[in-house]
């Protein structure tokens, strides 16, 4: 039973106007992310001492992501979203500077430094779907965090369409790129001024507190959407950081990682259209499950061959996966947790989640450039990987259904 505030059904005016705004800024700002993803482990490999290191950059993305997150939600319960979300820009727009900085005086450090920064916006964007949330009503919350969600649809065209542009417009390759990531950023943080979310209230001190955090994970509704929503990202980073690398290795050319990373994005966000209104049909652990069964499909298609087309249809089945499974975990948290809870509860999701995902960007490299005489060794090697984590989610959220229902909250 969902324990968020409710805003009665129909008065929905102030959310669609935010809705309206986060959607715009998931297109725009987000358009960042495709961008980095696509040339971070490129630039990586040309600047690297050891070609195993060349996804750290993308993994110090991650890893600053899931360092800012607990910091983001605890500014924006005192200070509101748009605080926040400022700071997201902040954080993505010096990471810009001082990653175009390490390429322009070819230090893989300053780079990683830069890389580390840019993290910052990438867990503030994560609190976007959050924030759609915030003033909807129960009947309009799913589909208000998946058209959101559908913001990255646009972001999945602009950003790899901006890499063709910039990568090389300078001698030195990707340091155009960086510098629209900078623009991006600074014009992009301007949308913001337009959202209008309440700061939470202060809770009065006889107010009740809310469960401590081993007390909300131990719930079991909230402990299986984490554990769903840090599988589905993981797995997606996994996959999706290590593309570039396997096509460019396998004979292809950059401008085909670029599409590839495309129709990867697309396939992330275009089901967001619709996947609201499949979670309000047939309920989020059906849409769930079937993220986690699209997920195996991506990794069998990996398995089956390195042609060009096995790697769009293996990323595209990798963005729809993740989109049912982690819009439908979003969800199922979204609605298990209290106003006064939201702070500590979001917060410690994508500090698990971000964490998770750490990790598998970290493996990411070393599977591709260091478990294999090729890259066609390496590119199976990081799809049999995620075998026993969709095993895990698979499980939990099996476990979860089997609960009486009285028990699951």
């Amino acid at each position: 039973m969902s324990t968020a505030p409710l805003t009665p059904a129909g008065d929905d005016r102030k959310a669609r106007r935010n809705v309206t705004v986060l959607v715009a800024a998931q297109a725009f700002l987000g358009s960042q992310m495709p961008m980095i993803f696509t040339i971070g482990g490129l630039a990586g490999q040309s600047l690297a001492p050891n070609v195993c290191l060349a996804t750290l950059p993308i993994s110090l993305i991650v890893l600053g992501s899931m360092l800012s997150a607990t910091p983001l939600s605890a500014l924006m319960q005192r200070f509101g979203r748009r605080a926040g979300f400022w700071a997201g820009t902040a954080g993505g727009a010096a990471g810009g500077a001082i990653g175009a900085l390490g390429l322009y005086q070819q230090s893989f450090g300053l780079f990683l430094l830069g890389s580390l920064l840019t993290g910052i916006y990438m867990s503030a964007q994560g609190f976007y779907r959050f924030a759609a949330a915030d003033t909807a009503s129960e009947e309009f919350r799913p589909k208000a965090i998946s058209y959101v969600m559908a913001g990255g649809l646009a972001s999945a065209i602009i950003g790899p369409q901006i890499v063709k542009l910039t990568a090389d417009a300078y001698v030195i390759p990707f340091l155009g790129t960086y510098g629209a990531v900078i623009a991006v950023n600074l014009i992009g943080s301007l949308l913001f001024l337009f959202i209008d979310i309440p700061r939470p209230p202060v809770p009065a001190h006889d107010a009740p507190k809310g469960r401590s955090r081993m007390e909300l994970l131990k719930t079991p509704r909230i402990a299986v959407a984490v554990i769903c929503a840090m599988v589905s990202y993981a797995l997606m980073n996994l996959v999706m950081t290590s593309t570039p690398l396997a096509v460019v290795g396998c004979g292809f050319e950059t401008g085909d990682a670029a599409d590839v990373v495309t129709a990867h994005v697309l396939a992330m966000f275009a089901p967001s259209f619709f996947t609201g209104h499949l979670i309000a049909r047939f309920g989020v652990e059906k849409i769930m499950a079937t993220g986690l069964v699209i997920l195996a499909g991506a990794g069998a298609v990996g398995l089956s061959g390195v042609n060009l087309e096995q790697f769009f249809l293996a990323l595209v089945l990798l963005g729809l996966g993740w989109n049912f499974g982690f819009i439908g975990a979003t969800t199922m948290l979204a609605g298990a947790h209290g106003a006064h809870e939201r702070g500590r509860m979001q917060g410690l999701n994508d500090l698990i989640v971000f964490g998770g995902v750490t990790l598998a960007s970290l493996a990411s490299g070393g599977l591709m450039n260091c478990s294999g005489g090729s890259p066609q060794a390496g590119w199976t090697a990081v799809n049999l990987a995620m075998a026993p984590f969709l095993v895990l989610a698979g499980g939990a959220l099996i476990w979860l259904v089997m609960r009486p229902k009285d028990t699951r909250a």
